[in-house]
C-alpha cells in the first residue's frame, strides 16, 4: 500500500466517523412554473411567509404568496439555471442580513455580500429584514437636529434626528444630490450613513460612490446597492435591509442616517411582483398592500427614549413624481406616511436655482423644535420674506418700475433667493449659514450686486477660518454668540463686503459716471454698507 492510500484510507474513517446516521426530516416542493425572477412552488405546506427557499441548483428566494397550493417564491439570484420540475427545500429561516461595525466603508448587496472586492466581511450577527417598529412608549420627542449643510434646507425646513422627511420631484430634478449632500454634511457629526440604491443605473450609483468617498466621511458610511439589472426580489428587499442595518446602531444608543433612493422604483418592483404571483391589482395596478410596505418600513425611523438608550434613526426617502403630479399615487401614499417633505422643481431647477426646492409645496412638520437656536434667531422671519418676495416678483412683471418699500423688497429677495444657491457637494457648517442668516438681516447684503453676492457666499467659509476663528468654534461646540462674537463676526463680513465692493468699483467701465462712483463710495461707508441714498429710498 502508497502512503497516499494509507492517508485517503485516514481521511475516509474520519469522515465515516463524524457523519451523523439516521432519518432525517426536510420540507421537499417542486417548481411549477418560473418567470421573471419568481417561482410557483407546490408541495411545501409548512412554508411560513418571508421563508428562505433553497433550489436543487443552490439559488435562493423567500416565499412572498402564500396560497392553499401553490406558493409565490420571490428569487433573490438569477433564474436562467432554474426549471420547472426542480426540486425545492425549506430552510425553516427567514431572510437576514448581516450587521456590525465589519460594514462601515463597504459596499454590499441587500444580502450583505460585498460589492466592492475588498474581501468577505468579518462579521457575524445577523438579524431579519423584517424588525417591528418601536412602539409608542419606546420613543422619545424628536428635539435634536440633522444638519443637512444645505442653506434652504437648515433654515426653511429644519430635520430632525428621528424624523421621516421625503424628498420628492421630476426625473432629473437634483434628488440624489440633495440626499447625498445631506451625507457628506455628517463628516463632522456622529451620524452613521446608509445610502440604499433601489433600481437605479450603475452610472448613477457609481457617482454616488465617488462623491461619499471624495468628500464625505465613507468610513461612517453604508451603501446598500440593489441596481436596475439586479433581481426583482433584490431590489424589493434592498429597504429593509437597509433599515435593518442602520437599526443596528440605532439600538446600541447611536445615531444613524438612511437614504432609500428611490421608493418610487421600489413600488413598481413590488407592482411587478405582485401582478406574477396574481395578486389581485387596484388603483394604477398597484396591489392594495403598497401602502403597507411602506408605511411599515417608514415607522422603524424612530428617536428611542432614554430608557432604551437615545439612539435615532432619521429617514430620507426619495419618491419620483411625473410633470410635476404631487397627487399620484405613490407620493400621496409617502406623504401622508412621513413627517413633512421637500419638493424639488423642473422649472426651478431649469432657471438655475439649485438646490431647486419649492418653498411653497415643502413642509417640515417637526421644523421649528429641532432647529438649532442660533440659527433660528439668526433667520427670523427669512421665509415670510422669501414668500412675499416671490408674489411681488410676479406682480411687478407687468407692470411698471416700483418704488419705495416693494424696491427694496424685491432688491432683499433677489438676495436671498441668490445665497440659497448652493454647488453640489460643498455643505455648510452651521457657523457658515448663520452668518448668512446674520448677513441678509442686517442688510449687509443689499448694496451688493447678484454676482458679488454669489462671490461673497462662495468666500464667506474661509474668511470665517481666518478672521472669526473663535466664533465659528464658539457656534460649533456651544450653539451660542455672545455680543462680542456676534460683533467679530459682522465686522469679518463687513471687511468681505467692502473688498468685494472695491473690487467692483475698481472693474466698473471707464464711462461709469462720477455721481455712481460717489454713490458706490457712500454704499462702502455706510453703517451695514448701506448708503444715504438708499437709506432715504427705504
Amino acid at each position: 500500500m502508497q502512503p497516499n492510500d494509507a492517508d485517503w484510507r485516514i481521511a475516509a474513517r474520519n469522515a465515516i466517523d463524524k457523519a451523523s446516521v439516521g432519518p432525517r426530516a426536510e420540507h421537499k416542493g417542486r417548481v411549477e412554473e418560473i418567470s421573471d425572477g419568481v417561482a410557483m412552488i407546490s408541495g411545501l405546506r409548512d412554508v411560513r411567509l418571508d421563508e428562505v427557499l433553497r433550489f436543487a441548483g443552490g439559488q435562493v428566494g423567500f416565499a412572498r404568496v402564500l396560497d392553499p397550493d401553490l406558493i409565490g417564491c420571490v428569487l433573490l439570484d438569477g433564474t436562467t439555471t432554474i426549471e420547472a420540475g426542480d426540486a425545492v427545500f425549506g430552510t425553516g429561516e427567514i431572510v437576514q442580513v448581516p450587521v456590525g461595525e465589519a460594514l462601515l466603508g463597504r459596499v454590499v448587496d441587500p444580502l450583505g455580500r460585498p460589492l466592492d472586492d475588498k474581501g468577505e466581511l468579518s462579521t457575524t450577527e445577523k438579524l431579519p429584514i423584517e424588525r417591528p417598529a418601536p412602539a409608542i412608549i419606546d420613543r422619545d420627542l424628536v428635539t435634536e437636529p440633522v444638519q443637512t449643510g444645505l442653506v434652504v434646507v437648515d433654515t426653511l425646513f429644519a430635520l430632525g434626528r428621528g424624523q421621516r422627511e421625503l424628498i420628492v420631484g421630476d426625473h432629473s430634478t437634483g434628488k440624489t444630490t440633495l440626499a447625498i449632500d445631506a451625507i457628506i454634511a455628517q463628516r463632522e457629526s456622529d451620524m452613521i450613513c446608509i445610502y440604499v440604491a433601489v433600481g437605479q443605473k450603475t452610472s448613477s450609483v457609481r457617482r454616488a460612490i465617488d462623491a461619499l468617498q471624495s468628500e464625505g466621511a465613507f468610513d461612517r458610511c453604508i451603501v446598500l446597492v440593489a441596481g436596475s439589472a439586479s433581481a426583482p426580489g433584490l431590489q424589493w428587499i434592498a429597504p429593509y435591509a437597509g433599515m435593518t442595518m442602520a437599526e443596528y446602531f440605532r439600538d446600541k444608543g447611536q445615531h444613524a442616517l438612511v437614504v432609500i433612493d428611490d421608493l418610487s422604483k421600489h413600488a413598481a418592483t413590488h407592482r411587478e411582483i405582485a401582478l406574477l404571483t396574481r395578486q389581485s391589482p387596484g388603483r394604477e395596478a398597484y396591489p392594495g398592500d403598497v401602502f403597507y410596505i411602506h408605511a411599515r418600513l417608514l415607522e422603524r425611523a424612530a428617536k428611542l427614549s432614554k430608557e432604551l438608550g437615545g439612539g435615532s434613526l432619521t429617514a430620507l426617502p426619495v419618491a419620483e413624481t411625473d410633470a410635476g403630479n404631487l397627487s399620484a399615487y405613490i407620493p400621496t401614499n409617502l406623504i401622508s406616511i412621513t413627517d413633512g417633505q421637500i419638493v424639488l422643481d423642473a422649472t426651478l431647477f431649469h432657471q438655475g436655482q439649485k438646490p431647486a426646492v419649492d418653498i411653497g409645496l415643502s413642509v417640515s412638520r417637526v421644523g421649528g423644535k429641532t432647529q438649532a437656536r442660533l440659527l433660528r434667531d439668526a433667520a427670523g422671519t427669512l421665509r415670510l420674506d422669501y414668500a412675499q418676495f416671490l408674489e411681488l416678483e410676479v406682480f411687478t412683471r407687468f407692470g411698471g418700475m416700483p418704488e419705495g418699500r416693494v424696491k427694496q423688497q424685491l432688491k432683499r429677495g433677489a438676495r436671498i433667493r441668490e445665497i440659497l444657491k448652493q454647488p453640489q457637494h460643498t455643505p455648510f457648517r452651521l457657523a457658515d449659514t448663520v452668518a448668512l442668516m446674520l448677513a441678509v438681516q442686517a442688510g449687509l447684503l443689499d448694496p451688493l450686486s447678484v454676482d458679488a453676492v454669489a462671490n461673497f457666499r462662495a468666500r464667506l467659509p474661509e474668511i470665517l477660518n481666518k478672521n472669526a476663528t473663535k466664533c465659528v468654534q464658539a457656534i460649533a461646540q456651544t450653539g451660542k454668540l455672545d455680543d462680542d462674537a456676534r460683533a467679530l463676526l459682522m465686522t469679518a463680513m463687513n471687511d468681505l463686503i467692502s473688498s468685494l465692493s472695491d473690487t467692483a468699483t475698481k472693474a466698473a467701465p471707464p464711462h461709469v459716471k462720477a455721481e455712481d462712483k460717489k454713490e458706490a463710495n457712500a454704499m462702502k461707508n455706510a453703517p451695514h454698507g448701506r448708503s444715504d441714498k438708499q437709506e432715504e429710498t427705504s
